[in-house]
């Protein structure tokens, strides 16, 4: 819920909801969960429900006092997606998103069959407040989290019928080797544009941290240059996130999706 983010990929957070429970083994060691837990019980803190899901419709209009342009991680505190968000908040969370077409939103969600549902809906987008910017929103990137072959199996496709303008993945924690070529430029040996737009790719960090091998990550690293998908290096992890430093083979991975070739994205 800050006006700036210590997350490599990102500049903002901004959380209308908070709160969430596992689903995949990527949740076992939520730091979220771990932050807000702390908190459960402590009267007149924000988390004093600690992790149960809770609507905060108070930041919804967080966006519009921000006047300088800037990405936008939704929901770094939750999923908006989770089965106890109503649709009608969701509506009212991409309304504000419609508002702001200065910002770039980046959605992530473990929860791929209720966002390919909800927003493939016409009765979803009429329930908009404003609806000036199109559909879909050419400001807001959808991704999912991707942290195993069976989850990317899984949560990949679900996004590939989700109406998006940037498509996106988040493989971290990273528990183990992934490959995203069925997905990459239609598969190997084909030259169709790319279903995927991004790839971050990052090791779990905390005391119960689990090791991410090398060559995983330069794995997903070579199957997006070969597909000229964009590929982000977010870390190694480690007990902090800082730990193992975010080089990869001598340098950094930064690169961002061809949307960011606004004036927002490029500077």
């Amino acid at each position: 819920m800050a006006d700036r983010s210590a997350i490599e990929w990102t500049e903002a957070t901004w959380n209308p909801v908070t709160g969430c429970d596992e689903v995949s083994p990527g949740c076992d060691n939520c730091y979220a969960k771990t932050f807000a837990e702390r908190w459960r019980g402590t009267p007149g803190h924000y988390f004093e429900q600690g992790f149960d899901i809770q609507l905060r419709p108070d930041k919804l209009n967080l966006p519009l006092t921000w006047r300088r342009p800037r990405k936008v991680f939704v929901n770094s505190m939750s999923d908006l997606f989770h089965d106890q968000v109503p649709d009608a908040f969701i509506a009212e969370v991409f309304s504000v998103m419609a508002r702001t077409p200065q910002h770039t939103y980046q959605l992530l969600t473990k929860r791929h069959g209720r966002m390919r549902s909800l927003l493939s809906r016409p009765s979803f987008r009429d329930k908009l407040a404003h609806r000036g910017s199109g559909w879909p929103l050419p400001n807001v990137w959808l991704g999912v989290s991707v942290e195993d072959q069976k989850r990317a199996e899984l949560r990949v496709p679900a996004l590939l019928n989700t109406p998006a303008a940037v498509r996106w993945l988040s493989c971290e924690p990273l528990l183990s080797p992934v490959h995203l070529m069925p997905w990459l430029n239609g598969g190997v040996g084909t030259v169709a544009p790319a279903d995927l737009d991004w790839v971050v790719v990052g090791g779990e960090s905390g005391i119960k941290a689990r090791p991410m091998h090398r060559d995983w990550a330069r794995s997903l690293r070579d199957e997006c240059s070969a597909a000229g998908v964009a590929f982000f290096f977010k870390q190694w992890g480690g007990r902090n996130p800082k730990s193992g430093g975010r080089e990869l083979d001598g340098r950094t991975w930064d690169e961002m999706p061809d949307a960011c070739t606004s004036e927002l994205l490029a500077g």
